[in-house]
């Protein structure tokens, strides 16, 4: 198992302008105050796509795919957000939505994930509106088979998108960064289902239909294994900027070593003729070595990989979309079959967190250690102010939960968090 302490100052790893034929940047941090830096830094470089009025509309798409904290490598990472909407509002944009259409097991059993996450009190932190797209107006868009779907309207009426994906194994199609991500853009759970239907395809579909001017990839905490949600979590430390997601998503299978085909997007991407060999022979150009490492890759049991076989999945997916079969996902007892034999990726726990604060035990904390503060992100002075009830905490548990000595401890009832910790409390603090 890798174990990295929290790095000081940022490193550019690659920087390629827009004479070199692509636009990347790819940089290492790990502390708020470095991922700031460097996204202040490097955003510098891409204000000429940014908007000439003030007033423009600028959507941000983070993956917000479960209620899954950042930290298990599932999430997008507060950190980042916060850092991109601050980099935003200093050069003078107001007018700023944030919104992702969590998975439709969260929508259907009325769970927000939104909440859970703490998204929405970031949101209020700084004053920007927070929307989930599965209750927002539909705009259609076309699937394989002339299958009809709907995205929301606020992803197409806005003057600026910008994608802000998570690097992490999927067991579906290999890899979920920038070209996965858009599915969250899609309206309900009807409109979702529609994409298993021919899911890559469906993917890029949506990807032709809606294009972020700005992707910035989440590598801080990455995902190997059986991702998007019960892969294992690694400290990669990287953040990735660009404005072409095959491309991104090229040079993040070449990250992990993965190879390429088996990414279903990509291998769909390149059978339509859009990753051309332009796009190969710029990326084995790239000096990686310095960041590539090898990702577990997400392989399923037995049940699962014969189910979602290309030769038997439609007939699963004809028995899983009847209302009978509907109905017994959302029963208690179903539910947690199809989480054990792993059919279902998500546990969907009703119970919400009741969250009253934070202990603080001085005689276990480390005195030089500055993880909490590090990792906190709205940069509160951590760990003085950690007890104060109203020091604008957003409710994340990040400092809870990388605290190496346990010195700070949770008031309340952890409810839905509490199975998050049973599967990653260790590994979380071994790896940041």
């Amino acid at each position: 198992m890798n174990t990295m302490s929290v790095k000081s100052n940022f490193e550019e790893i690659l920087t390629k302008p827009a004479d070199s034929g692509f636009r990347l940047d790819i940089m290492r941090a790990y502390s708020k105050d470095d991922i700031r830096n460097v996204l202040f830094h490097t955003l510098e470089r891409y204000k000429d796509l940014l908007p000439a009025s003030n007033t423009a509309k600028i959507f941000l798409k983070p993956n917000l795919n479960s209620n899954m904290n950042a930290l298990t490598g599932n999430t997008t990472d507060l950190r980042i957000v916060g850092a991109v909407i601050e980099f935003l509002m200093e050069n003078g944009y107001k007018n700023l939505t944030m919104g992702e259409g969590t998975n439709s097991g969260f929508y259907r059993n009325g769970i927000s994930v939104i909440s859970r996450l703490g998204i929405d009190k970031l949101g209020e932190h700084y004053g920007i509106k927070v929307v989930d797209l599965n209750y927002s107006e539909k705009v259609e868009v076309t699937f394989e088979n002339g299958i009809k779907s709907g995205v929301a309207k606020e992803c197409l009426d806005t003057d600026f998108f910008i994608n802000l994906p998570k690097l992490k194994t999927h067991f579906e199609v290999g890899m979920s960064v920038c070209l996965k991500n858009m599915i969250g853009c899609l309206v309900g759970q009807e409109s979702k289902k529609k994409t298993h239907k021919s899911l890559a395809k469906n993917i890029l579909n949506i990807n032709k239909k809606i294009k972020p001017h700005l992707h910035i990839v989440d590598g801080l905490i990455s995902m190997e294994g059986l991702g998007p949600t019960r892969g294992t979590p690694l400290c990669t430390g990287l953040i990735i900027v660009g404005i072409d997601p095959y491309l991104i998503d090229l040079t993040c299978a070449r990250i992990a070593k993965f190879n390429y085909r088996k990414v279903k997007t990509l291998k769909a991407a390149e059978d339509e003729g859009i990753l051309t060999n332009k796009y190969h022979e710029f990326v084995k150009s790239l000096d990686l070595s310095a960041i590539t490492r090898k990702f577990k890759e997400p392989k399923a049991n037995a049940l699962v990989s014969f189910i979602h076989s290309p030769k038997r999945q439609r007939y699963f997916l004809a028995i899983r979309n009847t209302p009978f079969f509907n109905y017994l996902c959302s029963t208690k007892l179903f539910g947690h079959f199809l989480f054990l034999s792993g059919l279902r990726q998500d546990n969907f726990i009703k119970e919400d967190m009741v969250f009253h604060g934070f202990t603080f035990d001085k005689t276990l904390c480390k005195g030089r250690c500055t993880k909490c503060r590090d990792y906190c992100p709205t940069g509160l002075r951590l760990p003085e102010t950690i007890e104060n009830q109203d020091n604008g905490c957003v409710e994340c548990l990040y400092c809870f939960l990388v605290c190496p000595t346990k010195a700070i401890g949770f008031k309340g009832k952890l409810g839905f968090a509490a199975e998050q910790l049973r599967q990653y409390d260790e590994i979380t603090r071994m790896i940041v």
